[in-house]
């Protein structure tokens, strides 16, 4: 496992050079905020990462449902059992293994792994603009229906999930990057996605990180050109 800090915020990346996952400690003054549980064998080193900032950790946070974010969720509840989880309230089906879209959805088929044997139950259902001690949350559906970025209102940096990925290329959640397509194809609605995109660069963050590639400093150019690419294949797929 990699660990890079920028800040309060601290990545934890697990297989960085062919197929990177992350997580991220958020520290705060007396105590850690995890956001995303990673795989199964992520525990150890969350665990880890943990005990050497010497705070306890007291939430566990997930942008959305996917089997990789959400992978050593049973286990570290069972180890911090007094550790609340927060997921958004529409993700939270997702959670429990409920691939079911509501009327108002558009209706395309979920993609992704959604787990099917959680037996966590999430402590707080979130919504737009709720608050997890530094941190906002903002509804960013697209990869999944419920999927959440949140900003650290001390330093900007966005913690946004799948909503890009930063590994290979900049991209948004649903276009392709050839040596590293997996979020596109678990990306469940392209015109959702662009929009959440839009929505994050209009924050301006001093730092992108996301779940798959290195944190980005200054990202605002990068985020402007992966959105320009997004739109330019929906423009094409309509024609």
């Amino acid at each position: 496992m990699r660990l890079t800090q920028i800040g309060n915020l601290l990545q934890l990346t697990w297989f960085p050079d062919f197929f990177p996952v992350n997580g991220y400690l958020v520290m705060e003054d007396n105590e850690l905020t995890l956001i995303d549980a990673g795989m199964p064998i992520s525990v150890k080193g969350i665990m880890t990462a943990a005990e050497k900032l010497q705070k306890p950790l007291t939430r566990i946070v997930l942008t959305h449902a996917h089997g990789d974010h959400v992978g050593a969720l049973d286990e570290l509840k069972k180890r911090l059992p007094a550790a609340k989880v927060y997921i958004s309230e529409r993700d939270a089906s997702l959670l429990r293994g409920d691939r079911s879209l509501r009327a108002e959805e558009p209706q395309m088929p979920l993609k992704g792994s959604v787990p099917k044997k959680i037996r966590t139950v999430p402590d707080v259902l979130l919504h737009e603009g709720d608050h997890i001690g530094s941190l906002q949350a903002i509804s960013t559906p697209g990869h999944t229906p419920g999927s959440m970025s949140f900003i650290d209102q001390r330093s900007g940096a966005v913690i946004a999930g799948d909503a890009y990925q930063t590994f290979r290329r900049t991209a948004v959640a649903g276009t392709l990057v050839a040596l590293f397509p997996f979020p596109a194809m678990a990306t469940w609605n392209k015109e959702l996605a662009v929009e959440s995109a839009i929505k994050l660069a209009e924050l301006s963050p001093a730092i992108l990180a996301v779940g798959h590639g290195n944190m980005l400093t200054e990202p605002a150019l990068e985020m402007k050109q992966a959105i320009l690419k997004a739109q330019q294949a929906l423009q094409k797929g309509r024609s």
